[in-house]
């Protein structure tokens, strides 16, 4: 059973991100908080307790932005307390907050908010080294949207011993059942998938935030030659969700130069739009490939650019990556989310390591799991036997059971 709000109920609704942000303000003088354009950013820092006693600063105002860029030690120091937004359109103004905590560092003195992660932009991240504590605000998770407030219960497997696992994963009410290719199309962005009435008004705004990004975003990141060009990019890379990258043969699909690829991907890494999953490649007894995998940060956005009428099985591993990240994204030393893969074609679809355990995740958009299906799974388990967990395999049937020894098979819906 899904629950559709309307604007006002989305505002209300907790966020994974809201303990987490309030307790880094209480540990860094600098928090930021990078997600993608329109995933509640300035709806979360709202909802802070101290939000009223904070002055509130967009750099979406030309004229503050600006201000940022003139005269960024003035504008730092003109408040107490303060949150910027869309804070990577100014470096200026990050050099300038440095040298304002090197004078003063209270706790929680500087919240910053940006579209773009600031890690993964060499000249903003060495000016708030050893200053700044990092999260992630993704598109919300079904259980967000269905006011739990949180991601799934990858804390609780995590702590859990496995054995426990099946009663664990069984308390869940069988009203979150729900269809998996309906969420992947609703996607996570609030407004699209549970405020829009129908998939016309979808479609237009998917439209609509495509071109913002390309217009505005993308510019503050990158000088792109043909906005053409890097939309035709990103429907290829959405045409090949789950794929191992291959910035040759995306190069050749779409007319560009590797060079040319390398640039736009880190730029679309960067600001929340593709997901680069590295592989473990801890090398023991088989070899291992060792190339990334690419993925997207919102499944109805994925569709959109791609033009598909309907999820395909990539859309479920997807929804299921989502979830992970806002999990780990809540976390300042959260877990690594890989995949495993040997050079013979043997995958596990996503690797946990955390804590100094392994939780391997097998993905499939079957309503009867067999046990071929667990063969990646299986594999994995034997050959990192010491540090391994039992392995998930996550399907779109109603039956939860142990498949093998190790090998518990769950409906997506229980977990996520």
């Amino acid at each position: 059973m899904i629950i559709i709000h309307g604007m006002n109920d989305l505002h209300a609704l907790a966020r994974q991100l809201e303990a987490p942000l309030a307790k880094a303000l209480r540990a860094s003088p600098v928090v930021v908080v990078s997600g993608a354009r329109q995933t509640g950013k300035s709806t979360l820092v709202s909802r802070l307790g101290d939000a009223r006693s904070r002055e509130y600063l967009t750099l979406d105002d030309g004229e503050l932005l600006e201000r940022a860029r003139s005269a960024p030690d003035a504008l730092v120091t003109s408040a107490k307390r303060v949150t910027i937004d869309e804070v990577q359109r100014s470096p200026e103004l990050l050099l300038a907050i440095k040298r304002a905590v090197d004078k003063d560092r209270t706790q929680g003195r500087f919240l910053l908010t940006g579209s773009a992660d600031l890690l993964l932009m060499k000249r903003v991240s060495e000016s708030l080294a050893g200053r700044a504590l990092h999260l992630s605000l993704w598109p919300m998770t079904r259980r967000e949207l269905l006011g739990q407030g949180r991601a799934g219960l990858w804390s609780e497997l995590f702590a859990a011993k496995d054995a426990y696992w099946l009663e664990l994963v069984r308390a869940e009410s069988k009203d979150l059942a729900d269809d998996w290719t309906r969420v992947a199309a609703l996607g996570g962005f609030p407004t699209p998938a549970h405020h829009l009435k129908d998939e016309e008004e979808r479609r237009l705004w998917y439209a609509g935030y495509v071109r913002t990004y390309l217009e505005r975003d993308l510019r503050d990141l990158l000088a792109v030659s043909s906005l053409v060009d890097f939309r035709r990019l990103m429907r290829a890379i959405c045409l090949r969700i789950g794929n191992l990258m291959n910035q040759a043969e995306l190069g050749r699909d779409v007319g560009l130069s590797q060079p040319t690829v390398h640039r736009h991907l880190a730029v679309l890494e960067a600001s929340y739009q593709v997901v680069r999953l590295e592989p473990y490649a801890v090398n023991r007894t088989k070899r291992l490939i060792k190339s990334p995998k690419l993925y997207w940060s919102d499944t109805g956005l994925a569709l959109h650019l791609s033009g598909e009428s309907e999820p395909r099985g990539a859309h479920l591993e997807n929804l299921v990556l989502g979830d992970l990240l806002a999990w780990r994204g809540s976390m300042v030393d959260g877990p690594e989310v890989l995949y495993w893969r040997t050079s013979t074609g043997t995958e596990v679809d996503f690797v946990l390591e955390w804590k100094g355990r392994l939780l391997p995740i097998e993905v499939k958009a079957t309503k009867k799991p067999r046990l071929d299906d667990a063969a990646g799974l299986r594999e994995f388990r034997e050959e990192y036997a010491k540090t391994t967990r039992a392995g998930l395999l996550l399907h779109c049937g109603s039956e939860t059971s142990w498949l093998d020894e190790g090998i518990l098979a769950v409906p997506w819906w229980r977990v996520l």
